[in-house]
């Protein structure tokens, strides 16, 4: 078990977040809680995406199937494009839900809806990364995320590719700490 009962990892990002996403994973070690990625992508690129992040991680990297348990070790990106990914919880177990409803923020998938999800079912066994991309998606989410006990950071502004989402959920009051990329993995090992 990882200290303070961390189960979650839920990262959201858009604009020049794939890159991101990559340098923060692949600096993470083998023994990590269970991860969760919505990254702003057309259908069929996140399952090459998903392919390229398993060759370089220290742990098992697939795009989510609706029912998939989510598990230490394992990393789940949401497909592209047609459906919401979010988690809940079943007993002591979680799973993804693949939800085929309306794209909220203008996004499918959206970052909200699996932050907010992750809020609601983890709480403060979760901790949520949100990075550089335009708009607002996921900041309110991840609002309710640090409402509920987990532990949040935001992408800085010198970092980002667009500092959009990050932006907003800072000036919301959404982060528990705001970093450059390079220290972020550092940040969520810290945190085990």
């Amino acid at each position: 078990m990882f200290k303070n009962n961390l189960e979650i990892i839920a990262i959201g990002a858009s604009t020049g977040g794939t890159e991101a996403t990559v340098k923060i994973l692949e600096a993470l070690p083998a023994a990590i809680p269970a991860i969760v990625i919505t990254q702003h992508m057309p259908e069929g690129f996140t399952q090459m995406y998903a392919q390229r992040l398993d060759k370089i991680c220290n742990f098992q990297v697939k795009e989510a199937r609706d029912g998939d348990c989510l598990t230490p070790g394992l990393c789940l990106v949401a497909p592209g494009g047609q459906t919401h990914m979010k988690i809940v919880r079943i007993g002591p177990r979680y799973f993804v839900r693949l939800l085929d409803e309306e794209k909220v923020n203008g996004h499918r998938p959206s970052v909200d809806v699996l932050f907010h999800s992750v809020a609601k079912y983890a709480g403060p066994n979760a901790l949520g990364v949100i990075l550089t991309g335009m708009g607002s998606d996921g900041a309110k989410g991840l609002l309710e995320m640090k409402k509920a006990g987990a532990y949040t950071i935001g992408q800085d502004k010198a970092s980002s590719v667009v500092y959009g989402m990050p932006m907003v959920a800072h000036d919301l009051g959404a982060l528990c700490t705001q970093a450059p990329l390079d220290t972020i993995a550092s940040l969520i090992i810290n945190r085990l």
